[in-house]
């Protein structure tokens, strides 16, 4: 198991205004004739306060063996199921199935927009806290997550220990964000899909740009444009 620790209860102030917060957040509204068009996937941004008060965001490493995105960062999540009745289910399940993490225990507060990804999938960001840290322990799937850790959610505003790639889609340039983090079981490269989301919902609950440049690629925001390209 990674770095992830039982932290202890912060103030409930913090907790309850950042659940209240969250809630007023209004997503772009989606294109409806995307709804169906493509692969959908859901993913689980879950936030609780750290020892010091901080807000801080359970990440997990990815399994080696895995045949794609083998060894890298990754919130909990995946594809959606026919079982599966929205996105907010899609993400607590994929969350208990890959870290333990029982549903109950996840105040879901909001649903961001939809992302597009390259390779036409569309991934929803399901943004939850867990207030009751004592109750959740983590359980890694063997198959799918080799280790489970944390991460404060404000770095990822931060131009600390951050690179970027430029990089370039159908003549429009993007960044792709590289964060480095050192927990205390070793040391973790959060990049690409998993940086720009984190980089979007510490943006929401700070209330506040990142200290750099975000140049987000165009195609991100395709599924409220309705302008996903065809294959």
């Amino acid at each position: 198991m990674g770095s992830y620790k039982d932290p202890n209860h912060g103030s409930d102030d913090v907790v309850e205004n950042l659940v209240q917060r969250l809630r007023l957040y209004k997503p772009t509204p989606v294109s409806d004739e995307t709804q169906f068009s493509v692969k959908r996937a859901a993913v689980l941004v879950c936030i609780f306060q750290g020892n010091n008060g901080d807000l801080r965001v359970i990440l997990t490493k990815r399994s080696s063996s895995l045949s794609s995105h083998s060894g890298e960062v990754a919130l909990p999540g995946g594809k959606q199921e026919e079982t599966d009745i929205d996105d907010i289910q899609t993400a607590l399940r994929e969350a208990k199935e890959e870290i333990g993490l029982e549903p109950s225990l996840v105040n879901v507060v909001t649903v961001l927009e939809p992302i597009v990804t390259k390779h036409r999938m569309i991934v929803v960001p399901v943004v939850g806290i867990l207030s009751d840290t004592k109750a959740f322990d983590p359980c890694p799937c063997a198959d799918e997550v080799e280790a489970i850790f944390d991460a404060p959610l404000e770095m990822f505003l931060k131009d600390e220990n951050r690179w970027a790639e430029e990089k370039e889609w159908k003549g429009e340039k993007y960044l792709l964000h590289y964060f480095d983090y050192e927990a205390e079981d070793g040391k973790y490269l959060i990049w690409a899909f998993t940086a720009g989301v984190l980089i979007r919902v510490a943006s929401i609950v700070y209330q506040r740009p990142p200290a750099f440049l975000e140049l987000r690629p165009r195609f991100w925001d395709m599924a409220i444009t309705g302008d996903i390209p065809k294959p």
